[in-house]
């Protein structure tokens, strides 16, 4: 089973940064200093930031589909990030996490889902994709429940 991973677009929260802290703060989002903890994970390029590096908390509309599984939560962004795009490829962000996975169909509508270490993403991944109906997967990080990744045939 051949599937692709992508991160969001940078290009969604390129402006963000030039914004002051009150100007972030009317979007619903804050601008944070990281420390020594693994809790900072760019939903861009998929990648943890390092300690002292600057991040924007934002809230994110992840699932915007007209259906009941319409979501949207907080999430990580670094500046200057690529999006992360890679076919058959595991970052090492989702490797090291508790996972949830939630596979929908072509109307939002939820087909199955999995919890899972990131060691076993691929199977999980195959085992979703089993289901005809479902068309894409939804990665979030289990504890928090945070969205990270988008996942689709390739």
């Amino acid at each position: 089973m051949t599937f692709r991973i992508t991160g969001l677009p940078a290009a969604s929260f390129t402006h963000l940064f030039a914004l002051s802290d009150a100007e972030l703060a009317t979007r619903s989002a804050v601008r944070r200093i990281t420390d020594d903890r693994p809790v900072y994970p760019c939903r861009v390029s998929l990648t943890d930031a390092a300690p002292g590096q600057p991040v924007i908390l934002v809230h994110f509309e992840h699932h915007a589909v007209a259906s009941p599984y319409r979501a949207s939560h907080a999430i990580y962004v670094r500046e200057g990030e690529a999006t992360y795009d890679a076919v058959d490829e595991v970052p090492d962000q989702l490797r090291r996490r508790l996972l949830s996975l939630r596979g929908f169909d072509a109307n939002g509508m939820m087909t199955g889902a999995d919890v899972i270490e990131g060691v076993a993403l691929e199977a999980a991944i195959a085992q979703l994709f089993s289901e005809p109906r479902a068309r894409y997967l939804h990665v979030h990080f289990a504890k928090p429940g945070c969205y990270a990744a988008r996942v689709e045939r390739a």
